[in-house]
């Protein structure tokens, strides 16, 4: 019986389509084949730049492999550069470059690739989830593993001027007693990055089940604890260099909405701010510095 073939990488599909190729895309498409961690991380129009040509080349050199546009193409490359579930962080670490300073390139890189990144979060995305925050009735937070962290930074500041509406799934007890106690009013916020936790997938599809409205903090599209979102906010995790993929984009994507959502309560939402601290002042939670 044949094996299946292994499906052609977009680096792949590039290269064997440049002979085929107008003379201005070949040379945009050898720059792509040559730098393909940049492609993944720097604008298009910065990518132009360096590499002496029109931005719209980069459009249509995309559009000639197959592509919808120079976003899908990049999507694909990034996705391409995502390790095996096997080996999801010690595959990343192959490839870096070594010898005398490597470390503070990796730095600059990391920082160049993460403020890349959050250059390319939507704007509208985040500030329409925001306005499903605002209002619901309750507000559920599902991250686990490294997102934990992502989701009880969202919890925090939630629970700031939204005390009693804001529970995350898991935070008093197992998750699956959550998960069934979702109802049409209240929103669902889950969020991942690949390898994706089983308890995340779970947490979408009950939220689907529910019919609650979902918010998806996600790295791609395609993310299983995505499907059926109705707002997918995307960051980048795969593009950044390190053992570990990034959880900047999700940091910043959470701090948003949490800003966003109590810019629009209104005078409410900072009467209840003002009490929190209050609170939190009378209970001395905060050290008071001496003149």
């Amino acid at each position: 019986m044949a094996q299946p073939q292994p499906k052609s990488s977009p680096l792949n599909e590039l290269c064997s389509a440049l002979p085929s190729l107008p003379s201005r895309l070949q040379q945009v498409g050898r720059f792509v084949a040559a730098n393909d961690y940049d492609a993944t991380t720097r604008s298009m129009r910065e990518l132009a730049a360096v590499a002496g040509a029109d931005p719209a080349s980069f459009t249509r050199l995309a559009k000639a492999l197959g592509y919808s546009g120079w976003d899908a193409l990049r999507a694909a490359l990034t996705e391409a550069r995502r390790p095996e579930q096997s080996s999801p962080f010690s595959a990343r670490t192959k490839g870096r470059r070594m010898g005398p300073h490597a470390d503070v390139a990796l730095v600059a890189d990391k920082l160049e690739a993460e403020a890349a990144g959050l250059g390319r979060i939507s704007h509208d995305a985040v500030a329409n989830a925001a306005r499903a925050l605002r209002d619901a009735e309750r507000i559920w937070i599902a991250g686990f593993r490294s997102c934990r962290s992502v989701a009880e930074l969202l919890n925090y500041q939630l629970r700031l001027f939204r005390p009693e509406a804001v529970q995350l799934v898991g935070g008093s007890g197992p998750e699956d007693l959550d998960l069934g106690a979702f109802r049409p009013s209240d929103v669902v916020v889950v969020i991942g990055f690949a390898p994706y936790s089983t308890a995340s997938v779970l947490s979408a599809r009950a939220a689907h089940r529910a019919r609650v409205t979902m918010i998806a903090i996600a790295d791609t599209v395609s993310a299983p604890m995505a499907e059926g979102a109705d707002h997918l906010l995307l960051f980048e995790a795969a593009s950044s260099p390190g053992f570990f993929p990034s959880l900047t984009g999700a940091i910043a994507i959470a701090q948003s909405l949490a800003a966003v959502a109590f810019t629009l309560g209104g005078a409410a939402a900072r009467q209840r701010l003002k009490e929190t601290e209050a609170r939190l002042t009378a209970l001395s939670q905060y050290v008071v510095e001496k003149g």
